[in-house]
């Protein structure tokens, strides 16, 4: 698969708030770094992760725009209630080894009613 197709995928199995199909995208030793967290290291550890964030709230990603430069994905997004974010993925044989996300906490935290941490 292409970075863009792999970043497409990827969108879906979010959508679809799997956190096990999600994480099959990851290579064994990937690192996930939302910038508003400490980075996370290791599929098993983006799994739990992820499947956490999903227990918290309905999340969905709508992608605005995807661009791909060779190894990299980026993909600048939206939600329904107004967040908007963009999310850089470096992968390889056909897996993520890296995420960076830019998005606000503090805005994700009071759309969805949560404790502002």
């Amino acid at each position: 698969m292409t970075p863009r197709e792999v970043l497409e995928e990827w969108v879906r199995r979010f959508n679809a708030g799997d956190a096990d199909a999600i994480a099959s995208l990851y290579h064994d030793d990937a690192i996930n770094h939302q910038v508003v967290t400490q980075p996370v290291v290791g599929k098993e550890a983006i799994r739990a992760e992820f499947q956490r964030e999903f227990s918290l709230a309905k999340m969905v990603c709508i992608p605005e725009r995807i661009h791909e430069a060779g190894e990299v994905a980026i993909l600048e997004w939206k939600d329904p209630l107004g967040l908007r974010g963009c999310g850089f993925f470096t992968i390889s044989n056909d897996r993520i080894a890296f995420q960076r996300g830019y998005w606000d906490k503090l805005s994700f935290l009071k759309l969805h009613s949560l404790p502002i941490e």
